[in-house]
């Protein structure tokens, strides 16, 4: 079942590549948080679409966004996420459960085995996903993939953000 805007999202507690915990709950966002679930290192889109929203990060953080990837993917292939794709300052967030996946609405994909990346796919993965949330935890903004394609422009979102922030654009989809 999607997430409703306006709900509450589920709670978010994982490891952070490169150590430490993050918490959704914890985040205190000027604006938003912009969750980035993304397939895991076995995905070549997925390297391109983070190490992209990696430069961009600076513009999230002068519009009050705060930003976090995750998969799950285990600490080992997050690890080698990070530091090969060059996520110097991105969290890159791991372990999240398949349970925890389709409880924010993401799909569920089994293993092709070895992608064009070189690397096997895990037994189950999730598909991708972007959801921007309140500081209160509830949901702003979502979208699902049940492919690797077709995700959102992170420079999309940017404009997005600086024409709902100032007129305090409310949420949608939640009728």
């Amino acid at each position: 079942m999607p997430l409703i805007p306006n709900k509450p999202v589920p709670a978010m507690e994982l490891s952070v590549a490169g150590g430490g915990r993050y918490s959704l709950v914890a985040e205190k966002p000027q604006q938003f948080t912009m969750v980035v679930f993304y397939r895991g290192l076995h995905c070549p889109i997925c390297r391109r679409y983070l190490s992209e929203l990696e430069a961009l990060l600076p513009d999230f953080e002068k519009r009050g966004v705060s930003v976090i990837a995750a998969s799950s993917d285990p600490q080992d292939r997050a690890e080698q996420a990070k530091s090969g794709w060059g996520l110097n300052n991105l969290r890159v967030a791991h372990g999240l459960s398949i349970e925890d996946a389709r409880k924010w609405g993401l799909y569920v994909s089994r293993s092709n085995g070895m992608t064009s990346a070189g690397v096997v796919e895990p037994d189950l993965f999730n598909e991708p996903g972007l959801f921007i949330v309140r500081p209160d935890g509830t949901l702003y903004w979502g979208t699902t993939s049940t492919m690797p394609f077709g995700r959102p422009h992170f420079k999309e979102i940017l404009q997005s953000l600086d024409f709902v922030i100032p007129k305090n654009y409310p949420a949608r989809g939640d009728a």
